[in-house]
């Protein structure tokens, strides 16, 4: 066996594991959360797994049902909570579930946020909203416009996050301290006065504040005649 082919991280050798498709979905997650989406090949699941990338198409259609596969597990094991009827809770726990299972493989959080499948799997966050709004009384005429622009403001708020988070500021003190600098020499005498916030990205105040903004807009636009 050459050193391209040696299995990866200590994953068994070849022909110890039973190649299944839950295996596979597993090798894709490894080498998305080592090297990123743009590293799936059918080669790179293969060599994790310490087989022949041929053996993976008996499971699974090419690079596109790597990525079609590994989005339906993370969706499909969303932890989704019960509709109390309380709508507004409702639908803050359906949003904090998504985001946390967006958040476990941060670097597939593409793959969660943008890949439309119409499998139950990937449709299971939908269906959890749609509960919640028919729980309420909603009709789907009513229900579908608000859950589609809900879902848009959390997926491009999740989206900033795992991508472009250090865009809109940082966490760490001398980060924050180096941001802010630039930020009130820009000559831009609002950026300037605003450059202590605008250093500072604290992700999880941000996705509270975006989700109660639209709860607030969703609750507004259903009690609206």
């Amino acid at each position: 066996m050459t050193a391209t082919q040696k299995p990866r991280r200590g994953r068994p050798p070849k022909g110890a594991p039973q190649l299944d498709r839950d295996a596979i979905v597993d090798a894709t997650l490894e080498v998305i959360d080592a090297d990123g989406i743009d590293a799936v090949s059918m080669r790179s699941v293969a060599r994790t797994l310490g087989v022949d990338a041929k053996s993976l198409y008996n499971h699974v259609a090419g690079k596109d049902g790597l990525l079609d596969a590994v989005t339906e597990r993370l969706l499909g094991s969303m932890r989704l909570p019960e509709p109390t009827g309380d709508l507004r809770g409702d639908l803050w726990a359906v949003g904090h579930a998504f985001r946390d299972r967006t958040l476990a493989h941060p670097r597939a959080a593409p793959l969660v946020l943008t890949r439309q499948l119409s499998s139950s799997e990937a449709l299971a966050p939908v269906e959890a909203v749609l509960a919640v709004f028919r729980a309420a009384g909603c009709p789907p005429r009513d229900a579908v416009p608000v859950l589609r622009s809900l879902l848009a403001t959390l997926i491009g708020t999740l989206l900033r996050e795992v991508r472009a988070g250090p865009t809109y500021g940082t966490t760490d003190v001398p980060g924050i301290a180096r941001r802010r600098a630039v930020l009130e020499r820009s000559g831009l005498p609002l950026v300037a006065e605003a450059a202590a916030e605008l250093a500072r990205f604290d992700s999880d105040a941000e996705y509270d504040f975006t989700l109660t903004l639209a709860l607030d807009a969703v609750m507004a636009r259903l009690a609206a005649p």
